[in-house]
């Protein structure tokens, strides 16, 4: 084992991150940039720092960590949400002291639960009848959180209306309002910690985006259990578009709501009989019917994990992006490896291709491809749901891996990501 073998085994017993889905390189950059940091002599002083420093554990581990949000990211889910809050509370019958509560974790920077908190007030639930509880690995994030003053980059899309109705402008940035303000609790957190949210009444809805997709199957195993024990027996838990299949795959039956990403906490029974069909012959890559719109991203951005306080925060510097035509000339060569029957040396190519060009999400699906050609179907899926992370429209990582999951035996998980797949190929025609 190396020493970088031994921080990232080190990091997945802290976080239960996989360094797989990251890449090792980006653990190396992390570990290299907190050394220069602390003026460590070598990589052993620096492990030896790191185990015996809880606070420098902390700083290694926000070091490999990039959050990335802005307000309403995922618009269709904060007006399910919204439109099951009044379900509940306005309901016949319900009593006019009910108070909703909603858990967002991990928070990172804030938008996310204070969006819950003014998709609540704009559908009319009144600021006594709900209340927001949000968790982060970040005292600097909570922090920032509590301040509430935000830049531009926090607001994206087309429909900025909720800006003017809940923010003043001021010479830092845009404030946010009390009245949504007062309705999130912060706090710092371990996801996996026995103690957090002890004894606190279970929610309605907890949302958990783009987290679960950076674990290895059994850490996500242990999540969404944590998620299901934080969440109410008729409550809902929105995740992320790429983790959906997570959710069906434990018989967590999805929320009929379009876009919505939630399912309901409470799983459905074990079928008698489960059909898994046989797994298709996957080849070494299709090229992607879709032009490429972007230049792809420096690298995957990772959400905060919560788990332990923290100190301030340092961030990696980032691998500069390729441009997009380079980087597609790059992948190609690559297929025409795999096709030549050089699967391996097309793996290590891919890898490093992302490593140099930055994470895309025709990269990550040749990446899947490539890993299931070899037989790693676990750390195949692992690719195709970081593809979807970066374009949930990516119909080919779409099929790729609803063969994979209806291999398994997740039938009803296979045909929702085959249906968003029919979805876009109608859109295109």
């Amino acid at each position: 084992m190396t020493l970088i073998d031994e921080f990232s085994a080190l990091l997945k017993r802290k976080m239960g991150l996989d360094s797989g889905s990251i890449g090792k390189a980006a653990v190396e950059r992390a570990v290299r940039h907190r050394m220069g940091a602390v003026n460590a002599a070598d990589e052993n002083d620096y492990l030896m720092r790191v185990q015996a420093s809880a606070a420098e554990m902390q700083q290694l581990i926000e070091a490999v960590i990039v959050p990335e949000t802005w307000f309403f990211r995922y618009p269709e889910s904060q007006a399910a949400m919204a439109k099951l809050a009044c379900e509940r509370l306005f309901a016949a019958g319900v009593a006019d002291d009910r108070v909703l509560r909603v858990l967002s974790v991990p928070c990172s920077s804030g938008e996310e639960p204070y969006s819950i908190a003014m998709a609540l007030l704009d559908a009319g639930v009144p600021a006594a009848r709900f209340q927001v509880d949000a968790v982060d690995i970040s005292e600097r994030m909570v922090e920032f959180a509590r301040r509430a003053v935000y830049g531009r980059n926090s607001f994206r899309g087309d429909d900025l209306a909720y800006r003017g109705r809940h923010f003043a402008e001021t010479a830092d940035g845009y404030r946010l309002a009390a009245v949504v303000r007062e309705k999130v609790r912060f706090q710092q957190g371990n996801l996996f910690d026995a103690n957090l949210l002890l004894g606190a009444a279970p929610y309605d809805f907890v949302f958990c985006r783009n987290l679960l997709i950076y674990f290895d199957a059994a850490t996500q195993e242990r999540a969404v259990q944590v998620l299901r024990r934080f969440t109410r027996g008729d409550g809902v838990i929105f995740v992320g578009p790429a983790e959906t299949s997570l959710m069906t795959a434990r018989r967590l039956p999805a929320v009929k709501m379009a876009r919505s990403f939630a399912f309901s906490a409470q799983a459905m029974p074990p079928p008698a009989e489960t059909y898994a069909p046989a797994k298709p012959i996957v080849h070494a890559w299709t090229p992607p019917r879709r032009p490429v719109a972007q230049p792809p991203a420096a690298r995957l951005p990772l959400p905060h994990a919560a788990i332990a306080p923290a100190a301030t925060v340092l961030a990696p510097a980032s691998v500069p992006a390729s441009h997009g035509t380079h980087a597609d000339v790059s992948l190609r060569q690559i297929a025409a490896m795999a096709d030549q029957g050089r699967v391996q040396d097309a793996l290590a190519q891919c890898r490093a291709h992302l490593e140099i060009h930055g994470a895309s999400a025709d990269g990550l699906h040749l990446l899947g491809l490539l890993q299931d050609a070899a037989g790693d179907a676990r750390q195949a899926q692992a690719a195709y749901r970081k593809a979807l992370y970066l374009d949930p429209t990516h119909r080919e990582a779409l099929l790729h891996l609803a063969a994979l999951i209806a291999s398994a035996g997740d039938v009803e998980g296979a045909r929702r990501l085959q249906a968003r797949a029919a979805r876009e190929e109608a859109r295109r025609e």
